[in-house]
């Protein structure tokens, strides 16, 4: 006997023969006990079930009699036992549709995921073919819904991953006929309708895909006030653009990382230490329980880095996880040794982890990484470190995963404390040098000159760094006799150095090299040492040398061809030890100073531009690095300045993406551009860049990079004869403050920003800090002192005529007479809000408002509202990329679920939530929903009720 629910319920034979079940209340009982398959059902429960409450004095007769119709229907073949709990049907996965489709959905999922191309394909298939109506018909309430909804969850699944397969095995028109219904039936949709633009753009059919995009634009729009979201956007603009990623489908593999460097083009020697790193490897795999941790140790120069690099490339295949690398900067000449922190998150956004759900504090950001790569086969190499410190918190959890560790130092306390396989190097050999060489200039002109390439090894002293300069002279001038140049390495003086240290060559072959440059090429080269950062893009470039874009980009070749520069995915770097040099080269020199602005100001315009792009309805301010700051009204233009030289103008971004994509890139230059900025006492341009960074901060959730800067931006105010200034440099560091959780120093800058506001008549001003006190009360526990700075933000917003303040005022004040209890009041200010939000366009503000209806209308009893609301909320904050609220409104919109019956639904939310939580560092919410959680399994328990927040 086969049992079907997926439609209206029913039976049939082995045979295919349909029994059919006559009466309404009998076929109401199959269901609640298919329902609940396998399970005890209390005779109570039917009765309620059939007659809602309100039932006959037969009732519990009448469900015996249907039980036992429904046994004699089927010649006893409807196994339902009945006993003191009730009754309970026993079926097995295979004969009962519902359950035999869960099964097919999830192997047709897993299936995909491993790339099995055709089983995904039989298997989605087969589970959507079972499909007939909506599950369990003869049933209402929500417990029913709870599982229809679960189980159209699958079914949507089930469609996506069945139209993977067909596009992955070229049979685009077999998916467009899969999609189109499912678009048809989710209008509101992103994901599916994403996979029918991709399958119509794969078939030719790229016009019908972009209309499918227009009338996702237009349903978005007139349902619900919202733009299609970034994903579905970015697909629009790749079919447009006719980009070839989107021909082919392929199926998903691992995340794989893969952040080696390219490995040496010519290695020579070294295969004692090869071998030596080799078996370290193979010893701690053979024992176990250990990573292994190799620290190789040599002077600058000497070859370190080349060395992981190589034996890294060798063994690609030990490491199927892939691999991670990071210049810890260790003895870097343009400032101090990277935080590990940083390293550690930038090795967190590696692994995938959005920079929004990065924890707060470092350790537990150092465990997070530990966590996600306990596991793995995975290749760490950690360049360039300045101590144990700097190493330990970088190091994985788990025994899978080998270290690569190179520095200056020894490290003592990894090798005792960590049990790290130390290797010392030492310069290389007169035989690996000749071969060094023989590798870069072949060996036909190698063995020409044999006495040349004798002279030119004992110069170098056997540092690879100074071989490869060597050689890149002698390759760009081929028909330059090699004792030509080995002569000219000697005329530099090297003759005079003591031979016994074979470090002190190295600056002699630089001296050499650089005076084998053009003037032009010179001078490019010592302004490069001035460049903020651990790299530097063409456009900065350009800045520094006032030079055309053509020829920078020309003098960068000629430097790179020289070896004295890299350059990688367009940026260009320096070795610590030629950028020293660089360096020397210009110090005191009349235009380095001039040089350094030019940059710092290209960096600080850019960097300003970008904000009008990212938050269009913040308030800007002058960008004006003479005058004191003005703010400006948000409808005029921001005052720009003439550029004082060619290239310190701002790059031009033509829109937010563009202008996050920069920020990305230069993060780090930016950080040192400030540092630079204060150091050489420009305070204005040191505390704009505070201003200028906060909105990309706050975006990608670099909450500790912004608190840094806005410490920076706030003690360069503090030079300034600038009230505006000092003002916003409070509130900026206070909401910084504020957002990593830590009160008092919080309070102490937003107190201080408002004194400032209110002395100066600013009620723009005093309208954001007292906003920012709402939240932060509101977030301290103390709902009348947020309200009153609510209303204060409101009503200095309306002095200030700005609309979209009086916006976000209104949603405030909404908000937290929602949590005094004034429920009719909160409404009113919230429409109001959501209204000006959406005349004004500002998504970020609909989002709020709609989290706050969505809170009111679940406390006044109006719980399918108040969920309608919070589906819009998070479907606006998903298309922000805004996790932070993100996790709040999930955590929310599991009450109504609760109030409405539908247990699972919440369940989903609140897991969603605990993740989210977890993965920022707050803990009270995190437990908060845990607890919740826990109230779901347990029922009786308290907790579950309206959200305490």
């Amino acid at each position: 006997m086969r049992f079907e629910a997926l439609g209206a319920v029913g039976l049939v034979r082995d045979g295919g023969e349909r029994v059919e079940v006559p009466s309404l209340k009998r076929r109401q009982v199959l269901a609640l006990l298919l329902l609940h398959a396998n399970e005890w059902v209390r005779a109570d429960r039917i009765v309620d079930v059939l007659w809602d409450g309100v039932p006959p004095r037969s009732a519990a007769a009448n469900v015996k009699t249907y039980v036992s119709n429904l046994r004699r229907l089927a010649d006893d073949a409807v196994r339902i036992a009945n006993g003191a709990n009730g009754y309970r049907l026993g079926v097995a996965r295979d004969e009962f549709d519902v359950l035999l489709f869960e099964d097919r959905v999830a192997k047709g999922r897993a299936a995909w995921h491993e790339g099995r191309v055709r089983d995904a394909v039989d298997l989605s298939r087969a589970a959507l073919e079972l499909w007939r109506g909506e599950p369990f018909a003869e049933l209402t309430g929500a417990e029913v819904e709870a599982v229809r909804a679960r189980l159209g969850d699958q079914r949507l699944a089930a469609h996506e991953h069945l139209a993977r397969a067909l596009m992955t095995s070229g049979r685009h028109d077999e998916a467009v006929a899969v999609l189109r219904p499912v678009v048809a039936e989710h209008p509101f949709l992103e994901h599916p309708r994403g996979l029918l633009m991709t399958a119509l753009h794969q078939t030719g059919r790229s016009a019908e895909a972009l209309e499918v995009y227009d009338d996702a634009r237009r349903v978005l729009d007139r349902e619900l006030g919202l733009r299609p979201g970034a994903e579905l956007r970015r697909l629009q603009a790749a079919i447009l653009n006719h980009d070839p990623d989107l021909d082919v489908t392929r199926p998903p593999s691992a995340p794989r990382v893969a952040q080696l460097p390219a490995a040496p083009s010519v290695f020579a020697g070294r295969e004692r230490e090869l071998d030596a790193l080799t078996d370290a490897v193979d010893s701690g795999t053979r024992v176990g329980g250990a990573v292994v941790i190799s620290a190789i140790r040599g002077a600058g120069g000497i070859g370190k880095t080349w060395l992981a690099l190589r034996w890294a490339h060798r063994n690609l295949d030990r490491f199927p996880d892939g691999q991670l690398f990071v210049d810890l900067r260790g003895f870097s000449p343009d400032g101090p040794p990277m935080d590990p922190t940083a390293a550690v998150r930038g090795f967190l956004e590696t692994l995938g982890v959005e920079p929004g759900r990065v924890p707060v504090e470092p350790h537990a950001q150092a465990a997070l990484f530990r966590s996600l790569v306990a596991h793995k086969r995975l290749l760490v190499v950690l360049d360039n470190a300045a101590d144990t410190a700097q190493v330990v918190p970088l190091l994985p959890g788990g025994d899978a995963c080998t270290v690569l560790v190179t520095s200056r130092d020894r490290l003592p306390g990894l090798i005792t404390g960590h049990g790290a396989h130390h290797l010392s190097l030492d310069a290389l050999t007169d035989a690996e040098a000749r071969a060094l060489l023989t590798g870069r200039l072949g060996v036909e002109r190698v063995a020409a000159e044999e006495p040349a390439v004798a002279d030119l090894v004992r110069l170098c002293g056997g540092f690879p760094l100074a071989l490869s300069i060597v050689a890149a002279r002698a390759r760009m001038e081929p028909g330059t006799p090699l004792a030509t140049i080995a002569t000219e390495v000697r005329d530099s003086g090297l003759d005079a150095l003591d031979e016994d240290d074979p470090a002190a060559s190295l600056p002699a072959v630089l001296s050499w090299s650089y005076r084998a440059l053009t003037a032009e090429q010179a001078a490019v080269f010592g302004l490069l040492a001035l460049a903020p950062g651990p790299d530097v893009g063409l456009s900065a470039a350009v800045a520094l040398t006032a030079l055309s874009r053509a020829m920078t980009e020309q003098v960068l070749d000629a430097l790179e061809d020289a070896s004295l520069i890299s350059r990688d995915a367009g940026r260009y770097r320096m070795h610590d030890l030629i950028r020293r040099y660089a360096a020397d080269t210009v110090r005191g020199a009349r235009d380095s100073a001039e040089a350094s602005r030019r940059v710092v100001d290209h960096y600080l315009r850019t960097a300003h531009a970008t904000v009008a792009l990212l938050d269009p309805h913040r308030p800007t301010v002058q960008l004006d690095l003479h005058l004191p700051t003005v703010p400006l009204d948000p409808h005029r233009p921001t005052v720009q300045l003439d550029p004082a030289a060619p290239g310190s103008a701002a790059e031009p971004l033509p829109d937010a993406a563009a202008a996050l994509a920069w920020l990305d890139a230069e993060h780090a230059c930016l950080l040192a551009a400030q540092r630079v900025a204060a150091d050489e006492g420009r305070h204005r341009a040191a505390w704009l860049f505070a201003w200028s960074l906060s909105t990309f901060h706050t975006r990608r959730g670099h909450r500790h990079d912004r608190l840094t800067a806005c410490r920076a931006g706030l003690a360069a105010a503090e030079h300034l004869d600038d009230h505006a200034a000092q003002l916003l440099a409070n509130r900026l560091l206070g909401d910084a403050y504020a957002d990593l959780g830590r009160r008092d120093e919080a309070e102490e800058h937003l107190h201080r920003a408002l004194g400032l506001a209110l002395r100066h008549g600013d009620h723009a001003e005093a309208a954001h800090t007292h906003r920012a006190l709402a939240w932060s009360w509101e977030q301290w526990g103390d709902d009348r002192r947020a309200f009153d700075h609510a209303a204060e933000a409101l009503a200095a917003y309306q002095k200030a005529d700005h609309p979209v303040g009086e916006a976000l005022a209104l949603n405030a004040v909404g908000w937290c007479a929602a949590r005094l209890g004034d429920f009719e009041r909160a409404r009113e200010h919230c429409l109001a809000a959501l209204d000006r939000f959406r005349r004004h366009g500002s998504l970020n503000g609909e989002a709020d408002a709609l989290d706050s209806l969505g809170y009111i209308d679940h406390h006044s009893g109006r719980h399918a509202d108040a969920v309608r609301h919070y589906e819009r909320a998070l479907s606006v904050l998903r298309g922000l990329g805004n996790t932070y609220e993100e996790a709040n409104t999930l955590a929310n919109i599991g009450h109504p679920h609760v109030a409405l019956g539908r247990p699972d639904r919440a369940r989903a939310a609140w897991s969603e939530a605990l993740e989210l939580y977890r993965a920022q560092d707050r803990e009270e919410d995190a437990e908060d929903v845990r607890r919740r959680l826990d109230a779901l399994d347990a029922p009786g328990v308290e907790g579950v009720g309206p959200p305490a927040q």
